[in-house]
């Protein structure tokens, strides 16, 4: 009987373990799906327009088709249904010479803009967690 209880209990704990995995688009799901990722996006390319250390950098940008890339991206990155279709961040930004400075702010407006959006600061987190890699891609040596 008490070989029966233990293993019961085993089964038991083990089946509450699993039940709080996350899924794979749990990040995407707490970010507001495809919509609340659109809203993110949104307030950052307005957040982006009105910053002087980083506007410039934007000057020559396709902004309908970035929008529509990071949104991608961000949906792809964050467990969702979306497979990101634009270049790598190494060959993206080769040649533009970005600066910490104007990361850091890039990263800023992002941040602010996930605020706006009311994305809670675990998911912020876990999205930045999964972007933070891409520095080395994309900041200047």
């Amino acid at each position: 009987m008490r070989r029966v209880s233990t293993l019961c209990l085993v089964v038991a704990l083990t089946g509450a373990a699993c039940a709080h995995q996350p899924s794979a688009d749990d990040l995407y799901r707490d970010l507001g799906e495809t919509q609340g990722i659109a809203a993110i996006v949104d307030g950052f390319l307005l957040h982006l327009a009105g910053n002087d250390r980083i506007v410039d950098t934007f000057a020559d940008t396709d902004i309908a088709e970035f929008r529509r890339l990071l949104i991608e991206q961000l949906c792809d990155l964050s467990g969702g249904p979306c497979e990101y279709s634009g270049r790598s961040m190494a060959e993206a930004h080769r040649d533009m010479d970005v600066s910490a400075m104007q990361f850091n702010a890039l990263v800023e407006d992002f941040m602010k803009a996930m605020d706006d959006a009311g994305v809670p600061r675990g998911a912020q987190n876990r999205l930045l967690a999964l972007l933070a890699p891409m520095h080395g891609e994309i900041v200047a040596p």
